[in-house]
């Protein structure tokens, strides 16, 4: 990956009265594509949970800091893992697109997730001059089911994501 250049923005509905947004950045991870052999495409990619970046710093140290008493974190806790997304199938949608399927983890917990990608863009970096290929991709995670369950349903389980991804070639 290009960390500086990837992104994967969350969303969740606050009360019911409107979404939130934040980022996680510096992801780091491999990419092996042929364009002529979707299928065979292989994607290997860690997002530090503790680059979370939020407007607010109270939220962010909230979403951070260690539980009340010793007890379990509210969210993600003061030293929190990456989250690591494995593919294990890709399939062309059309000429643009493919659902790419794999495992998650994060917080400890692994479990399936798909998310739709779309190319972008590719070609020589203009700065760098690294060939350079850019994709979008959308996909919900249900975050209860990585113990991530506080404040369910006032702050909805269900995380909208959209991520932007540029994968430089090594």
């Amino acid at each position: 990956t290009d960390p500086a250049h990837t992104l994967v923005e969350w969303e969740v509905s606050h009360f019911g009265f409107n979404p939130y947004i934040g980022l996680f950045g510096d992801a780091e991870g491999t990419l092996v594509i042929d364009p002529a052999n979707i299928g065979a495409t292989k994607l290997d990619v860690s997002v530090p949970i503790a680059s979370l970046s939020v407007v607010s710093e109270g939220l962010r140290e909230h979403m951070l800091r260690p539980g009340k008493d010793g007890g379990a974190p509210d969210f993600f806790g003061p030293e929190p893992g990456n989250a690591r997304f494995v593919s294990t199938a890709v399939h062309r949608v059309d000429d643009m697109s493919a659902h790419v399927m794999g495992n998650l983890t994060m917080n400890g917990v692994t479990k399936p997730f798909d998310m739709t990608v779309t190319f972008s863009g590719a070609g020589s970096n203009p700065m760098s001059r690294a060939e350079t290929i850019g994709f979008t991709g959308t996909a919900t995670v249900t975050r209860s089911e990585f113990g991530i369950a506080y404040g369910v349903p006032m702050v909805s389980d269900d995380v909208e994501l959209t991520i932007t991804a540029a994968f430089e070639k090594q």
